[in-house]
């Protein structure tokens, strides 16, 4: 699951919120943990599902989870994190702490009955969130019109709900920064929830296993009238004089050397299927307290 031209969605929005707010991201939010800090190695731990999965198999590869980052587990359920989040801003705000949280979701989940409820939630309860809309233009293998892009934008699915929307330029990364900034000091000034659509395109295949040229055009990423978010930031850097040409090239090097550095730190613990995390985990962190059931389970299992 790549997020190949969404990059300054999730890198912009968690650079403006901080590790004690909760993210309920999609599978494109890569750029959240990474740009956080967390290790590539333990993000790769995950997708081979190795002794040092930090999920311990419990999860299908690229559904992170990061507490301690801000990172709610990633669900394969689409539309099911944006009651989650509303859920966990509201708990927040009864706690009286100032903590707020941000959800994703793609333009196609955007007809799951989930993204409505949450709305409901969020303007009656005034809850401090932020719900972000992903319109990529496609869902697996659907043009976004097909779940109502073409009859009005998924901000003003918003209006109904006495919510005020938003419809950003996704591929601007200081746009969606100072989206997220107003949204952000809503949400933390107790004034309820923000909607807000980011206008970009899925650049690469939905998934490893998607052959995008079955139902677009072969060159449609190429000719996308908004470009690539990391040029556009990289051209308007240079322009500023903070940048160059030279420095990108740098950068990009040193991030493929700490991508293969860490894939090879991966894969000396073990790729799927050479290793696995341990039996005994299975029994763990389930219940607060172990049933007999699951005691003697254990021991006839050996461990």
């Amino acid at each position: 699951m790549k997020c190949t031209g969404e990059e300054a969605i999730a890198v912009a929005q968690g650079m403006i919120l901080s590790r004690e707010d909760m993210g309920f991201p999609t599978y494109r939010q890569q750029g959240l943990l990474i740009a956080r800090g967390y290790p590539l190695a333990t993000m790769m731990n995950q997708i081979y599902s190795n002794a040092e999965d930090p999920i311990k198999g419990r999860q299908l590869p690229i559904m992170y989870s990061a507490k301690d980052y801000g990172f709610f587990t990633i669900s394969g359920n689409l539309g099911t994190q944006v009651p989650q989040a509303v859920g966990w801003a509201m708990a927040s705000a009864y706690k009286g702490d100032d903590k707020i949280a941000i959800s994703w979701i793609g333009d196609g989940a955007t007809a799951e009955g989930d993204f409505h409820n949450a709305l409901t939630f969020a303007s009656v309860y005034r809850a401090p969130v932020i719900l972000n809309v992903v319109n990529n233009q496609w869902a697996i293998s659907s043009f976004m019109g097909i779940a109502g892009g073409l009859d009005t934008t998924f901000a003003a699915k918003a209006i109904g709900y006495g919510l005020p929307a938003l419809r950003v330029d996704g591929n601007d990364f200081l746009a969606v920064w100072a989206a997220t900034q107003w949204a952000e000091e809503r949400a933390r000034t107790n004034q309820g929830a923000t909607v807000i659509e980011l206008f970009t395109y899925r650049g690469a295949p939905h998934s490893t296993s998607d052959d995008p040229s079955r139902y677009r055009p072969g060159d449609e990423a190429e000719k996308w009238p908004l470009g690539d978010p990391i040029e556009r930031l990289k051209q308007h850097l240079i322009v500023l004089g903070e940048w160059s040409d030279d420095q990108q090239v740098e950068a990009e090097k040193d991030a493929v050397e700490q991508v293969r550095a860490a894939g090879k730190e991966s894969e000396a613990i073990g790729t799927l299927g050479q290793s696995r995390p341990s039996v005994k985990t299975m029994f763990e962190e389930v219940y607060a307290t172990e049933d007999w059931r699951l005691i003697e389970q254990r021991r006839e299992v050996g461990v």
